[in-house]
């Protein structure tokens, strides 16, 4: 395993993990350290693990009754599967967008609201629709329709929705799991620009099986795949230019070049 990193500007890092389903070992032996302000992209075959890693970074595998990890998270040196720590206060410091957009069913300005008010925030609620809106780069587009239900939005304009739900509750880190899957070329292009607006306050993880999106998109590729054992591993983690065009191992490579996968 190769692996690339300015230890220096970690904001989450991944130590020995291993993510067991019951007795089933899903995922071995990951060292990853994701950097700050960065778009590190997860790369890899169906089945590799890639989902189950990326949820392992906010305790989204908790809601999964027979999984349990082996090694540890670090967010900001602090172990986020320590008996201590909330898993609450997690999933808002590392916020998460789903495959398929899931807005609420209220309307635009209380998906932003709702979220925000569960959490606390007793600023002023129409300023922070209105900037998270914006920082969503969906504003212009809805601003006269705050109370219209969010379910009549287009689908890229709800995962946009989705993206700016995920900001109201200030998170530091966005996962996003094959954000663009169910969206049209033109609305994935928008949410690759605003990933790209977003990573200048935010580190944003995505994990893809579009490689032209990995390319287009991250600043930093991990490539998964999986071993003899059915257990994804990582294989390598490095720049995404390095990865795409001077992989060092030779199972990148294939899987780069259409070899397998």
């Amino acid at each position: 395993m190769t692996t690339q990193t300015n230890e220096n500007n970690i904001i989450i890092q991944a130590n020995d993990l291993s993510i067991y389903y019951g007795s089933f070992r899903a995922v071995k032996n990951v060292n990853l350290g994701i950097q700050r302000n960065k778009i590190t992209a997860i790369i890899g075959p169906s089945g590799c693990g890639k989902s189950t890693v990326l949820r392992a970074f906010n305790r989204m595998n908790d809601f999964v009754q027979s999984a349990h990890n082996d090694g540890k998270i670090l967010f900001h040196g602090q172990d986020i599967y320590a008996p201590e720590v909330d898993p609450v206060q997690v999933r808002q410091m590392i916020g998460m967008v789903f495959q398929k957009p899931n807005p609420f069913p209220k309307s635009i300005y209380e998906n932003i609201a709702w979220g925000a008010r569960i959490n606390g925030y007793k600023g002023n609620m129409d300023e922070l629709v209105e900037n998270t809106l914006q920082a969503a780069a969906l504003w212009d587009e809805v601003k006269d329709n705050l109370k219209k239900s969010a379910l009549a939005l287009s689908g890229g304009q709800q995962q946009r929705l989705c993206i700016a739900r995920a900001l109201a509750v200030k998170p530091e880190i966005i996962l996003m799991d094959e954000p663009c899957s169910a969206l049209d070329p033109i609305a994935t292009l928008k949410i690759e620009d605003l990933m790209r607006e977003l990573s200048v306050k935010y580190s944003i993880i995505i994990v893809t099986h579009n490689m032209q999106q990995a390319a287009r998109a991250s600043d930093l590729t991990a490539f998964f795949t999986m071993d003899e054992d059915r257990a994804g591993l990582m294989v390598e983690y490095g720049e995404t230019s390095q990865i795409f065009t001077r992989p060092k191992d030779k199972r990148t490579e294939d899987y780069i070049t259409g070899r397998f996968g």
